[in-house]
């Protein structure tokens, strides 16, 4: 058993880095049928990222929402859950943290750590939504949830363009955040922000919970298999409300922490994909949060690069998207290698069978 479970493992290691490499090759073909210059435009979105320290702090801060919401993903989705609500607790996070800062005036320190509370329990009630929906009608979260992010879109604006709207701003935008609720920066010359550690302790926090406790033991028994775990006496949808809401809030604090590190005033007009992205970072690390920092970097890594090509070299900076959707669909292909895997299965059974029957 334990062999079956090293070959699935390997295969599934194998599965990621043959998706992204596929991924890459294609992005490449692309950039060579669109650009005059292919070799400085494949330059740039490779090494790019790294050639300067402000693109360096780029990388680090397109990965700090990702920690968050990647890590609520996990825990999500660890309960067999599809829960893509997490695209609209981001967005609310953000709105209700915005809301905080720009409107109360508190002591500094404090102020911003209001801020992100609020911004998290929005996060967890978008993510409520579609898990209550399933554990009482049993309403698939998969289509609940894409409404949910919809309704999390149109409720943040309102509040955002009629409440806490500016009109000296010149655009769509909610006043100023108070100097108090700001996240502070940590690395000169960039826009790196204490996120970034905030990010990591919450990664080391839920993959503690998540493998090292009951609870965490609880939600991955219900996500391998639901029945087993109501038959053993575990509260099923008791697991699945807390995984959800504890997976929302981590995605609210990632829209909170990223508006108020990164931004004076909030002036999203529509849904930031942060969640979508998050669920990338999910899926590849498996739904277990000590892979997360590893993808979560490689995701920004190729973002940053690819903006560095598109302004360089007049590349589409879609390609991300391209490379992004490729990479889902292959590494959550079950069929995908499926062949090579069962043989070497078998293979390895065969072989302990014929030791056994020596012995």
């Amino acid at each position: 058993m334990n062999k079956k479970k090293n070959i699935e493992a390997q295969f599934y290691v194998l599965r990621t880095i043959l998706a992204i490499s596929i991924a890459l090759a294609i992005a490449f073909v692309i950039v060579f049928l669109i650009t005059d210059t292919p070799f400085s435009a494949l330059k740039d979105f490779l090494l790019g990222p790294v050639m300067t320290k402000r693109r360096i702090g780029n990388i680090v801060e397109v990965t700090t929402p990702l920690l968050f919401v990647g890590t609520g993903v996990c825990l999500i989705f660890s309960t067999n859950q599809t829960n893509m609500a997490v695209e609209g607790g981001f967005f609310l996070g953000a709105v209700g943290a915005s809301f905080t800062a720009s409107q109360f005036t508190l002591m500094a320190g404090f102020h911003a750590v209001l801020s992100v509370v609020a911004g998290g329990a929005l996060g967890a009630l978008a993510c409520f939504i579609p898990a209550i929906l399933f554990v009482k009608f049993e309403a698939k979260p998969v289509v609940s949830s894409i409404m949910v992010n919809n309704i999390c879109l149109y409720m943040g604006l309102a509040v955002i363009n009629h409440i806490i709207f500016d009109p000296q701003a010149g655009y769509l935008a909610s006043e100023k955040f108070k100097q108090t609720a700001k996240i502070p920066k940590i690395l000169a010359g960039t826009n790196v922000h204490l996120g970034i550690i905030i990010g990591i302790a919450v990664i080391v926090l839920s993959y503690l919970y998540l493998y090292k406790s009951k609870y965490g033991y609880e939600i991955r028994v219900v996500g391998n298999n639901a029945d087993f775990a109501k038959y053993s006496g575990i509260p099923v949808n008791k697991v699945i409300l807390s995984a959800q809401i504890l997976g929302g809030m981590l995605a609210g604090i990632g829209g909170a922490i990223e508006v108020l590190g990164m931004y004076n005033r909030f002036q999203y007009q529509s849904l930031t994909n942060h969640g979508f992205d998050g669920i990338l970072v999910g899926i590849i690390a498996r739904y277990n949060p000590k892979f997360v920092p590893f993808t979560a970097l490689f995701l920004a890594y190729i973002k940053v690069g690819a903006d560095v090509m598109q302004r360089t070299n007049n590349v589409p900076i879609e390609l991300v998207s391209i490379i992004q959707g490729i990479i889902i669909m292959l590494v959550v292909a079950e069929r995908f290698l499926y062949k090579l895997k069962h043989k070497k299965i078998v293979a390895t059974a065969q072989r302990e069978l014929a030791q056994q029957e020596v012995a």
